[in-house]
């Protein structure tokens, strides 16, 4: 059976609702995979970067103007996103209580972070590959303890670790201003990008490997349940993501906007699919919800086809939107979370039939 699921992002301040409606919509049946909603209207701290500058183990942020900025000390900005990221995680202990399926955690991937995160002369570290390097490594630590935290408040769970990497495509392609607005950074080669993103794709499948309902049980198994069965799904919302690349680092999954895909992508795509690479496709759902639940597929499975790969190994998609859902209002946030279940019920059904 297809899983459904959403990206992260989340409208409005109040995380202890919005981890309502994401357990309400999806986890009461085989195919959701529900995830911790990050609400970057409540303000610094509870945005993209801001969470997962929280998280880094051994380096210290600050918020300026700019941006969050690396600083020697840490300040009331940092701790203050801290205590918002505890605060979620003490929530999600009462809304999830003795939840027993598969649950994500959405973190920015390592070269987002590097790409939106300030040295103190208030350049990029994306620019500094020693800065780079060493805020990877602090991710990754800090990685293992944050999932180690999720472990320990849902035993039951078994935990997925969704890396963002929006901004991959403009760091490969050397396409990030630099401060002064008049130039931009060098792209960075490759194999850096791979190397530093697989050790953080090694971290989050070591930590979460053996969790909850994974315990016992192997991947055929968990896809066949209807969960998905990767520990750890690479997304970007971008164009000319670099598929062969993500897949190299370890990607288990690719988490993209398959709108955006052109015939090449496909191509690598269907690669990526036939060697076991899960791919977890981003579904454009109208605002005003018209048409048909199978018109939300149709592009999907026309592509899908047209690059040769059994109409069967649908069923092991995970779908989502196409990106998060921050600028929606809370009423389309849902609706959009439904019609994605929907579409998964819908398209397993149909492959079945």
């Amino acid at each position: 059976m297809t899983a459904a699921t959403g990206i992260g992002s989340w409208p409005g301040t109040d995380a202890g609702l919005a981890q309502r409606v994401v357990r309400d919509t999806l986890a009461d049946g085989p195919e959701g995979l529900p995830f911790l909603p990050e609400l970057p209207a409540r303000g610094p701290g509870s945005d993209l970067v801001g969470r997962a500058a929280a998280l880094l183990s051994g380096l210290s942020v600050d918020l300026q103007p700019s941006g969050w900025r690396l600083v020697d000390h840490a300040g009331r900005d940092e701790e203050r996103a801290v205590a918002t990221m505890r605060r979620d995680l003490d929530d999600l202990a009462e809304t999830f209580d003795g939840y027993t399926g598969p649950f994500k955690l959405a973190v920015s991937g390592p070269w987002t972070l590097a790409a939106e995160l300030r040295l103190a002369r208030g350049e990029r570290v994306v620019g500094d590959l020693g800065a780079s390097r060493d805020v990877a490594q602090s991710l990754a630590e800090g990685l293992r303890g944050h999932v180690a935290d999720v472990r320990r408040l849902l035993p039951g769970a078994r935990v997925v670790v969704q890396l963002d990497e929006p901004s991959l495509p403009a760091v490969l392609a050397g396409r990030l201003p630099t401060s002064s607005g008049y130039g931009a950074h060098r792209a960075v080669d490759p194999e850096e990008v791979q190397r530093r993103l697989a050790e953080v794709v090694a971290a989050a499948r070591e930590a979460s490997a053996g969790s909850g309902a994974r315990a016992g049980a192997g991947a055929a198994a968990a896809t066949e349940a209807g969960n998905a069965a990767a520990d750890v799904v690479v997304h970007c919302c971008a164009a000319q993501v670099p598929v062969g690349l993500l897949r190299s680092a370890g990607a288990q999954a690719l988490s993209l906007d398959t709108t955006l895909l052109d015939a090449r992508a496909w191509e690598d795509v269907a690669g990526a699919v036939e060697a076991g690479v899960e791919l977890w496709p981003g579904l454009a759902v109208p605002a005003d919800r018209r048409g048909s639940v199978a018109a939300l597929t149709a592009g999907l499975e026309r592509s899908w086809s047209e690059v040769g790969l059994e109409r069967e190994r649908l069923l092991g998609v995970t779908l989502s939107p196409t990106c998060g859902l921050a600028g929606a209002s809370p009423t389309q946030a849902r609706e959009t979370q439904v019609a994605v279940r929907e579409a998964a019920r819908s398209l397993a059904e149909r492959i079945r039939s």
